[in-house]
């Protein structure tokens, strides 16, 4: 009888275990809270334009708010660290442009964060060069008469970028080594300060993503001269890129989103679906166009992964090739 008994209370427990317990593939109750994203970048930068589309029709899949929190600075080192110190819990995701994720790591001496074991790499949403800018009164209307004027006038340009170690820092420092233009570095907090400065003078060259400058270059406040990657953008389309001015540089920048090492691969798993679902709308295209974004063709998470660490060895010989190593 005692046996009997005995063998009751394992089975007992044992089906109290399982009923108490939730399977560990899955977390059925999320999302159940606001879900924030974190993107090292200004507001009313194109990384930021590009975050709250996505974040907005999101919310309406997810019947949860997903929220945008831009935190700037530091070569994209606030709004990373932030993320990699969130809990992996699918509720602190990051949106970042690939000069933080992969160029960043690839020029900088140190940083506080590995892309590479940080974080998840979950989907790609953007893919588009940056474009290369001059005030209006600056007599270059190419790539060419850039470099001629910058070479015959050393160190009178400086050039801007929105960070130390981002692509268009990395980018202007590659053609100086390539023509032996003599320019310095001015690293903004903030794209649409830089933008401003360019506008009115301050600043008389510059790097900026595909979509804030598309006002000022319209307005003719700010000229255009090239554009990185192999495309031209959709709404500057007599804008040359690089390659096509004889300076060839592939490598096209991406938008993704990310999440902490070790956030439930479920929940992963539904975030990339939903975001691919998004991204592969008509509405999303149409909005990608109007703000001079490609929308690249969807991709798996584990497309998207292979991405990102084929581009952080791609990035860091590129950087080695030119010499260029920023101590940060």
């Amino acid at each position: 009888m005692a046996t009997r008994r005995f063998t009751f209370t394992l089975l007992a427990l044992g089906v109290g275990a399982l009923l108490g317990s939730k399977p560990a593939h899955a977390d059925d109750a999320w999302p159940a809270k606001t879900i924030q994203m974190i993107t090292p970048a200004s507001a009313g930068s194109g990384t930021d334009v590009l975050a709250r589309a996505l974040a907005q029709r999101l919310s309406t899949a997810f019947k949860q708010q997903v929220i945008v929190d831009n935190r700037p600075g530091a070569s994209g080192a606030l709004g990373m660290g932030a993320v990699q110190k969130a809990p992996a819990d699918g509720y602190t995701l990051l949106y970042s442009n690939a000069s933080t994720a992969v160029m960043a790591p690839a020029v900088l001496k140190t940083l506080p964060y590995d892309t590479g074991k940080d974080f998840v790499p979950i989907a790609q949403t953007a893919a588009g060069g940056v474009v290369l800018l001059v005030n209006k009164d600056v007599p270059a209307k190419n790539l060419h008469e850039l470099i001629d004027l910058a070479k015959a006038n050393p160190n009178k340009y400086n050039y801007g970028s929105w960070a130390t170690g981002s692509s268009g820092h990395l980018m202007m420092e590659w053609l100086k080594k390539q023509t032996d233009m003599k320019m310095t570095h001015v690293a903004y907090r903030t794209v649409p300060q830089m933008l401003t400065e360019l506008a009115n003078g301050s600043l008389k060259v510059a790097w900026a993503d595909p979509s804030s400058p598309v006002p000022f270059v319209k307005s003719g406040r700010i000229r255009a001269i090239a554009v990185s990657g192999n495309v031209r953008g959709p709404q500057l389309p007599d804008v040359a890129t690089l390659g096509e001015q004889g300076y060839r540089f592939d490598q096209v920048g991406w938008f993704g989103v990310f999440a902490p090492a070790g956030t439930n691969p479920a929940i992963i798993k539904r975030l990339s679906d939903e975001i691919n679902k998004v991204q592969a709308s008509p509405e999303m295209a149409a909005l990608m166009q109007t703000i001079n974004f490609e929308s690249p063709p969807v991709k798996t998470q584990a497309q998207f992964r292979d991405i990102v660490q084929n581009d952080l060895q791609v990035w860091k010989k590129l950087a080695a090739d030119a010499g260029v190593t920023i101590d940060n």
